[in-house]
């Protein structure tokens, strides 16, 4: 298996809601773990939970920022900030996480994304940039060798953010009729990790939202 015991995994985003469920799995897998968080605090809790320590990137892991906003109201000091952390961010970690997997000969890089990336949605129009950046992982897999560049994009999903949403009116449009579980996120990203011939993937993770 591609992941295996002692795996060095890099999660941006993980000290919360599906970044820290992935962290928890991968932590039971074995895998020693790097957490960055913009909450230094936060960070630091639920890396002391789960232990960890520093050697070279093998795994990396990159959960985006994400916010709602119709395109005429969302202000343009906020436009820039999405950019700047769900495509600018992920070019810039991706660039510095591949050069230390080529030196390697191998690593794996799961950025997840929004299912609206895929699709687009009303007041949501920032969310379309994920789509942008697929192809960015697409360029490594003949560099990695044994790599896996794989991006999950995600539906609703129970976390600090979408708990305001109307969840009674939004889970009729899900095939499955609920909101996932940030535990079902990772397990998801732990399979990806596990199959070492899938790369340059995108896998649905959206309780058939897409479907219907």
């Amino acid at each position: 298996l591609f992941l295996k015991m002692g795996k060095v995994c890099a999660i941006f985003g993980g000290s919360r809601g599906i970044g820290k469920a992935v962290a928890e799995l991968l932590a039971q897998k074995g895998c020693r773990l790097a957490i960055i968080a913009r909450n230094l605090e936060v960070a630091q809790t639920t890396a002391r939970n789960l232990g960890g320590t520093y050697a070279a990137l093998q795994l990396f892991l990159r959960c985006p920022m994400l916010r709602d906003g119709l395109l005429l109201r969302t202000k343009t000091e906020d436009m820039i900030a999405q950019i700047h952390t769900n495509l600018l961010g992920t070019m810039l970690t991706c660039k510095a996480a591949v050069k230390s997997m080529i030196q390697q000969q191998g690593g794996a890089i799961v950025n997840i994304g929004n299912i609206v990336g895929l699709k687009g949605n009303s007041g949501q129009i920032d969310f379309t940039l994920e789509g942008s950046r697929e192809n960015l992982l697409e360029k490594f897999s003949c560099r990695l060798g044994n790599s896996s560049n794989i991006s999950p994009l995600l539906g609703f999903i129970h976390t600090e953010m979408t708990a305001h949403l109307e969840e009674d009116q939004l889970k009729k449009a899900i095939l499955l009729g609920r909101f996932g579980e940030p535990h079902e996120v990772a397990q998801a990203v732990v399979f990806l990790l596990e199959s070492p011939y899938v790369t340059g993937s995108t896998l649905i993770v959206d309780g058939g939202l897409q479907l219907l």
